[in-house]
């Protein structure tokens, strides 16, 4: 066995001079942290990380306003690239230095209790990836590996890593599985323009009518279509939260290899790299065998161009999905905004409450399913 390798040594001044978004250093006692690829995913936004860029920032972790969690200590862990030289410390500044240590371990207690009560749960612990020690082998395509994690699959899952994941050897198969945000709108906004069009000029013709009974015809006309719409987009909103609730975030059992492949495909590998830009939203491929499904049960129950009417609904509720959701990981909402709290919302989800907070869009569907985040966590 090797060694162990001493950590590298920065100088305060050396650390100082990181303070930009190209390139962003901060303290946390005297272990140094490069947090420049963290800036536009921090819930909080990039400009609270930048105000302390180039210091100690232990007091803010500890708060108030806001007291981070183990989780986000772990987190950070993974962006550690050294120790501060404390030869290299001014009078003044290792005096805040000692003063922050001691405020430090006098919250030592309370730290400990709060981190030994997450660990008790399995789905509420971040850690960096030692390629040696994992359970699977990096350095090869995970698919047809997390099969085999049996009863491990699931507490290993929501362990999550800031790395990218490779599914497949094969190339083609591995390109078809990254999709970059663009082509979600560039695939279906043409389709959705055509069917809105589509729909309302049906509905301008005038002829069209719902028959209650043979006797009784119920005309529908052209200003039903945005009701109609709307219809199609509410009923998408219970589609994201059922799926992702009770679809990705199944508990496959531990014995079936080809279900935990199947998770890990669908949904597991976004929680375990829930920043992998590239894993973000659906391939429009997969998505249209989806919505093909979601078209045919509209139209089997609708008549037909109110079924149109109620899937154009539904399929720009589902484009807005994909891009709040991309916007969720890698947006910086402004703070006090819908967006800013959906953020920390879904935030909260990857990293301390993958059972519960299941609406990307809106916390809705949360509430009558009693999945909602306690509010005390954010």
């Amino acid at each position: 066995m090797s060694p162990p390798t001493s950590p590298r040594l920065l100088s305060e001044p050396e650390v100082a001079r990181h303070c930009t978004k190209d390139s962003c250093w901060v303290l946390r006692g005297t272990r140094v942290y490069d947090v420049t690829g963290f800036l536009r995913l921090h819930p909080g936004g990039d400009a609270l990380i930048l105000r302390m860029s180039g210091t100690d920032i232990s007091q803010e972790m500890e708060g108030p306003p806001h007291r981070h969690s183990g989780n986000a200590r772990r987190w950070m862990e993974q962006y550690y690239i050294g120790e501060l030289d404390r030869n290299s410390c001014t009078h003044k500044a290792q005096t805040l230095r000692e003063r922050r240590t001691t405020q430090e371990k006098a919250d030592g207690d309370r730290q400990k209790e709060d981190e030994r009560e997450e660990e008790e749960s399995p789905f509420s612990r971040c850690i960096s990836v030692d390629l040696d020690k994992d359970l699977v082998d990096w350095g090869k395509p995970l698919a047809w590996q997390v099969g085999y994690l049996g009863e491990q699959y699931d507490a290993w899952v929501h362990q999550p890593v800031d790395r990218p994941i490779r599914l497949f050897g094969n190339a083609f198969l591995e390109a078809n599985t990254k999709t970059s945000w663009y082509w979600v709108p560039v695939f279906w906004l043409p389709i959705i323009f055509y069917f809105s069009w589509h729909c309302f000029t049906t509905l301008a013709q005038e002829s069209t009518q719902v028959s209650l009974t043979p006797d009784f015809l119920i005309p529908v006309h052209k200003y039903m279509f945005p009701l109609l719409f709307a219809l199609g987009w509410f009923l998408w909103s219970f589609l994201e939260y059922g799926i992702h609730r009770f679809i990705f975030h199944m508990k496959p059992p531990a014995h079936n290899y080809y279900l935990i492949t199947i998770h890990f495909l669908l949904h597991g590998q976004h929680h375990k790299s829930p920043y992998d830009n590239s894993r973000l939203v659906f391939p429009p491929g997969l998505a249209a065998v989806v919505t093909g499904g979601l078209y045919l049960a509209l139209h089997s129950v609708l008549p037909e161009v109110l079924g149109d009417c109620v899937f154009v609904g539904g399929l720009c509720g589902y484009v807005v999905y994909d891009m709040i959701h991309y916007y969720l990981h890698y947006g910086s909402p402004k703070r006090g905004s819908y967006m800013y709290s959906m953020k920390a919302w879904h935030v909260k989800h990857h990293f301390e409450h993958q059972r519960a907070g299941f609406g990307i869009t809106t916390t809705f569907w949360d509430h009558p399913f009693n999945t909602v985040i306690p509010d005390e966590t954010f």
